[in-house]
């Protein structure tokens, strides 16, 4: 299980293949309604190009698509954890409602392992979790990849221009995996 934390769903082309790995059932992916808050004010504020109505559209279709997504009950747990960023402390707060084994981050430095390993949580970053399904089965991955570029029909995109968006949004090394495979 696997928590996914709101700058990782941030990115259309990351968001999609974390969310397509869950949907193939090998990944247990999990967040929280204040996740994907902190996803979509980031979104609002930065695209404002984007209509208010797309963007809780795009949180339904992401609830939707992920059998029992959201985490509840964690609130709790909070005040007694420390993390350098108190505002991070639900993301772990959640990981450990779960029994989450990862959470999947940009921001490595905001869950230093002496405040996760006593949970048994490893943090690990986009490229690193990618890499770990590639390893697990490549062609899962590819087929995601796949079902990405056969979905962008406006413009169209080839497997190529998502394996570019991939690299640019940070999964270099997995990127590297795939074209390699």
């Amino acid at each position: 299980m696997v928590i996914y934390d709101a700058n990782v769903l941030y990115g259309n082309t990351l968001r999609d293949l974390l969310i397509r790995l869950a949907m193939t059932g090998r990944v247990q992916a999990r967040w929280t309604n204040s996740i994907l808050d902190e996803m979509q004010r980031n979104l609002a504020a930065n695209r404002p190009d984007i209509p208010a109505e797309k963007l809780d559209k795009l949180r339904s279709l992401m609830n939707s698509a992920v059998r029992d997504c959201l985490v509840e009950g964690y609130e709790p747990l909070i005040e007694g954890l420390k993390l350098p960023d108190a505002d991070d402390r639900h993301v772990l707060a959640a990981a450990i409602k779960v029994g989450a084994r990862v959470i999947v981050t940009s921001n490595l430095k905001d869950f230093p392992a002496d405040y996760v390993t006593p949970w048994d949580i490893e943090v690990k970053s986009p490229d690193d979790f990618v890499l770990d399904q590639i390893d697990l089965d490549g062609r899962v991955v590819w087929a995601c990849v796949q079902q990405i570029a056969d979905s962008r029909i406006s413009p169209p995109e080839t497997v190529d221009d998502v394996l570019d968006a991939l690299e640019a949004a940070g999964l270099v090394e997995a990127v590297a995996a795939l074209r390699a495979g």
